[in-house]
């Protein structure tokens, strides 16, 4: 773990959607037939949780806020907190959906995952009090999806996420509806897939190249600063009023790409706000561990050094 830096800010991160996740491993298996695992493991899912996992990973402190409900939010909590990761659980009366990574010599890996399941009203209306009371110079990344955005439970929470940035850094990774929302608020930074960046565009834009894209997005939109992966090929990245660029990945052998976007994220936000780095420099100084992180199974678990 590299050391944190103290005079760094702190670092929320929020997860809409919080998962309790089993892995099943398996020397192979068969449609339509009873299969038996070799192995499993239990893990907590979601963007937010992916991102304060690597935080910490860096020396980054940070506390993961996320809504949580039922038998499976009380065993996200205590994995969590068991590891080191700090949650602040909002309760919800909605149980936390599950999920199941399936892993095999013979097929690809694939995960199953559960209906969402969206907050409560009181549980929304805790989150943004909470946010409402924290010191300026705060960063807020709001990760994953985020389902009830568009309702009128969502309100405070969205007044909340509009004024934020006159209070700290608002970094977002999101998409579907919320995704179009922040990208119309004074947002520091987005980072998405190109399927998801394509997807604030109309059908007939939507081949046009990652910069074009960004070029219109950057007409269009309020936010200041974007980056867009397209798996291995070169990122694309646009700040400020620059023109955009490609920005090339590490090659490497994809075992993978569960979580390559959010340890991505977590590295920007500790080259950024823990060593200084402009957001082009940390975007660089975080693709390594992005692909460290798609050459291995799990979510941070790469056992190349990373500082």
């Amino acid at each position: 773990m590299i050391p944190p830096n103290p005079a760094a800010p702190h670092i929320f991160t929020l997860t809409g959607n919080l998962l309790a996740e089993r892995t099943l491993n398996f020397d192979t298996w068969t449609p339509g037939q009873t299969q038996r695992a070799t192995s499993e493991s239990f893990q907590v899912g979601g963007k937010g949780i992916n991102v304060a996992k690597m935080l910490r990973r860096l020396g980054a402190p940070c506390t993961a806020l996320c809504f949580s409900g039922g038998a499976t939010g009380a065993e996200c909590e205590s994995w969590l907190t068991a590891r080191g990761i700090v949650p602040h659980a909002f309760a919800t009366s909605t149980p936390t959906r599950t999920g199941t990574i399936v892993r095999s010599g013979g097929f690809a890996e694939t995960t199953f995952l559960g209906p969402d399941r969206a907050p409560d009203a009181a549980a929304v209306a805790a989150c943004a009090e909470f946010l409402q009371a924290q010191p300026a110079g705060s960063v807020l990344a709001v990760c994953g999806s985020l389902p009830g955005w568009d309702s009128a439970a969502f309100e405070p929470l969205r007044d909340v996420l509009h004024r934020w940035p006159e209070r700290g850094p608002l970094i977002v990774d999101t998409y579907g509806s919320a995704l179009a929302w922040f990208a119309n608020q004074s947002v520091s930074f987005i980072r998405l897939n190109r399927t998801e960046f394509v997807s604030l565009f109309p059908p007939a834009e939507q081949k046009l190249s990652g910069g074009e894209l960004l070029q219109l997005a950057r007409d269009r939109f309020q936010a200041l600063r974007w980056v867009v992966s397209d798996g291995a090929a070169p990122i694309w990245f646009s700040a400020d009023h620059h023109a955009p660029e490609t920005i090339p990945t590490p090659n490497v052998r994809q075992v993978s790409p569960t979580g390559c976007g959010d340890v991505m994220l977590a590295g920007v936000l500790h080259a950024r706000f823990h060593r200084g780095l402009s957001w082009r420099e940390s975007v660089v100084a975080a693709l390594p561990a992005a692909a460290a992180n798609a050459a291995h199974a799990g979510v941070a678990e790469f056992p190349e050094p990373i500082g």
